[in-house]
Protein backbone atom coordinates (compact mmCIF):
# COMPACT_ATOMS: atom_id res chain seq x y z
CA UNK A 1 0.00 0.00 0.00
CA UNK A 2 0.76 3.82 -0.93
CA UNK A 3 -0.36 6.81 1.23
CA UNK A 4 0.07 10.00 -1.20
CA UNK A 5 -0.81 13.02 0.86
CA UNK A 6 -1.24 16.59 -1.39
CA UNK A 7 -0.68 20.08 0.01
CA UNK A 8 -0.12 23.61 -1.35
CA UNK A 9 -3.65 24.59 -2.92
CA UNK A 10 -5.46 28.18 -2.66
CA UNK A 11 -6.59 30.34 -4.45
CA UNK A 12 -4.08 32.98 -6.40
CA UNK A 13 -4.51 35.82 -8.78
CA UNK A 14 -3.68 35.11 -13.03
CA UNK A 15 -0.46 35.16 -13.42
CA UNK A 16 0.85 34.13 -10.13
CA UNK A 17 2.72 30.74 -8.76
CA UNK A 18 1.92 27.60 -6.59
CA UNK A 19 3.62 24.75 -5.70
CA UNK A 20 1.63 21.77 -4.81
CA UNK A 21 3.88 19.01 -2.79
CA UNK A 22 3.23 15.24 -2.75
CA UNK A 23 4.11 12.96 0.07
CA UNK A 24 4.13 9.55 -0.15
CA UNK A 25 4.87 6.74 2.65
CA UNK A 26 4.02 3.07 2.75
CA UNK A 27 5.32 0.58 -0.01
CA UNK A 28 7.20 3.45 -2.14
CA UNK A 29 10.12 1.07 -3.31
CA UNK A 30 7.44 -0.28 -5.99
CA UNK A 31 6.35 3.01 -7.39
CA UNK A 32 7.54 3.45 -10.80
CA UNK A 33 5.89 6.78 -12.24
CA UNK A 34 4.73 9.67 -10.16
CA UNK A 35 1.63 11.65 -11.66
CA UNK A 36 -0.36 15.30 -11.09
CA UNK A 37 -3.79 14.99 -12.63
CA UNK A 38 -6.59 17.54 -12.63
CA UNK A 39 -10.36 17.83 -12.88
CA UNK A 40 -12.46 20.90 -13.75
CA UNK A 41 -16.35 20.79 -13.03
CA UNK A 42 -17.69 19.30 -15.77
CA UNK A 43 -14.24 18.13 -17.52
CA UNK A 44 -12.55 14.79 -17.49
CA UNK A 45 -9.72 14.27 -15.31
CA UNK A 46 -6.52 15.41 -17.13
CA UNK A 47 -2.62 14.05 -17.10
CA UNK A 48 -0.53 17.30 -16.24
CA UNK A 49 2.77 15.93 -15.36
CA UNK A 50 4.78 12.97 -14.83
CA UNK A 51 8.10 12.05 -13.45
CA UNK A 52 9.95 8.37 -13.26
CA UNK A 53 11.85 6.91 -11.04
CA UNK A 54 14.64 7.85 -13.22
CA UNK A 55 13.68 11.16 -13.55
CA UNK A 56 12.47 11.91 -17.45
CA UNK A 57 9.16 14.27 -17.37
CA UNK A 58 6.31 14.64 -19.44
CA UNK A 59 3.98 17.29 -19.60
CA UNK A 60 0.70 18.18 -20.82
CA UNK A 61 0.84 20.69 -24.16
CA UNK A 62 -1.54 22.91 -22.15
CA UNK A 63 1.04 23.28 -19.46
CA UNK A 64 4.13 23.06 -21.16
CA UNK A 65 6.71 25.82 -20.18
CA UNK A 66 4.90 26.97 -17.28
CA UNK A 67 4.80 23.73 -14.55
CA UNK A 68 7.30 22.05 -13.55
CA UNK A 69 7.35 18.62 -12.23
CA UNK A 70 10.68 17.01 -9.40
CA UNK A 71 10.95 15.01 -6.71
CA UNK A 72 12.79 14.96 -3.94
CA UNK A 73 13.65 10.83 -2.92
CA UNK A 74 14.89 12.03 0.19
CA UNK A 75 11.72 13.18 1.57
CA UNK A 76 9.85 11.19 -0.73
CA UNK A 77 8.08 14.06 -1.41
CA UNK A 78 6.96 15.17 -5.57
CA UNK A 79 6.39 18.52 -6.49
CA UNK A 80 4.35 20.46 -9.25
CA UNK A 81 5.77 23.96 -9.43
CA UNK A 82 2.85 25.61 -11.39
CA UNK A 83 3.93 29.15 -12.44
CA UNK A 84 2.08 31.54 -14.89
CA UNK A 85 -1.26 30.48 -13.82
CA UNK A 86 -4.81 31.34 -15.95
CA UNK A 87 -8.14 30.90 -14.80
CA UNK A 88 -8.43 27.32 -17.05
CA UNK A 89 -6.12 25.79 -14.38
CA UNK A 90 -8.50 26.33 -12.13
CA UNK A 91 -9.34 22.15 -10.96
CA UNK A 92 -8.84 19.39 -8.29
CA UNK A 93 -5.20 18.64 -8.46
CA UNK A 94 -4.91 14.99 -7.51
CA UNK A 95 -1.54 12.92 -6.74
CA UNK A 96 -1.12 9.69 -8.41
CA UNK A 97 1.43 6.86 -7.89
CA UNK A 98 1.98 4.11 -10.42
CA UNK A 99 3.39 0.92 -9.50
CA UNK A 100 3.76 -0.72 -12.61
CA UNK A 101 5.43 -4.23 -10.76
CA UNK A 102 2.02 -4.62 -9.25
CA UNK A 103 -0.19 -2.83 -12.07
CA UNK A 104 -1.90 -0.70 -8.81
CA UNK A 105 -2.69 2.72 -8.57
CA UNK A 106 -2.55 5.21 -5.59
CA UNK A 107 -4.43 8.56 -5.21
CA UNK A 108 -4.12 11.15 -2.69
CA UNK A 109 -7.21 13.14 -2.29
CA UNK A 110 -6.84 16.09 -4.22
CA UNK A 111 -6.06 19.80 -3.48
CA UNK A 112 -7.88 22.94 -5.00
CA UNK A 113 -6.24 25.38 -6.84
CA UNK A 114 -8.55 28.54 -7.82
CA UNK A 115 -6.69 30.78 -10.27
CA UNK A 116 -8.70 34.17 -10.09
CA UNK A 117 -9.28 36.61 -13.27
Amino acid sequence: QVQLVESGGGLVQAGGSLRLSCAASGSIASISTMNWYRQAPGKQRELVAAITSGGSTNYADSVKGRFTISRDNAKNTVYLQMNSLKPEDTAVYRCNAYSEPYGLNYWGEGTLVTVSS
